[in-house]
């Protein structure tokens, strides 16, 4: 919970790097409350209220997250527009995500295992 309120409160920091467990984290806090919300809006009958005003409540701090996660591999936020290529684009996305951050400072900041 520590690492998503992390992420919820530097929700437009898009300089910065941050850490695999920071992003992966968010990301798996995320899924767990999509699907909680998903079976509350099935059970209510609302369609995807809860579920779509959620995803779009974590747009911005998932981008942000992302970048910044991006950053922490030495590249830069643009590289996140690789998405649009059908297919393509989310391998090569995941992987960048999953790599281990550069060791040293970089020209986004200090490693973050460090700080």
């Amino acid at each position: 919970m520590e690492w998503y309120l992390k992420v919820l409160q530097n929700y437009v920091g898009f300089t910065g790097r941050a850490r695999r467990k920071e992003y992966w984290m968010f990301v798996l806090f995320n899924i767990l409350v999509s699907i909680a919300l998903a079976v509350v809006d099935g059970l209510l009958g609302s369609g995807r209220l809860l579920s779509g005003l959620y995803s779009l409540a974590v747009l911005l701090p998932t981008l942000a997250v992302t970048v910044r996660r991006l950053h922490d591999t030495g590249r830069s936020g643009w590289w996140y527009f690789i998405i649009l290529i059908p297919f393509v684009g989310a391998i090569v996305l995941l992987v960048f995500v999953c790599l281990d951050g550069e060791p040293n400072d970089n020209q986004y900041g200090p490693n973050p295992k460090y700080e």
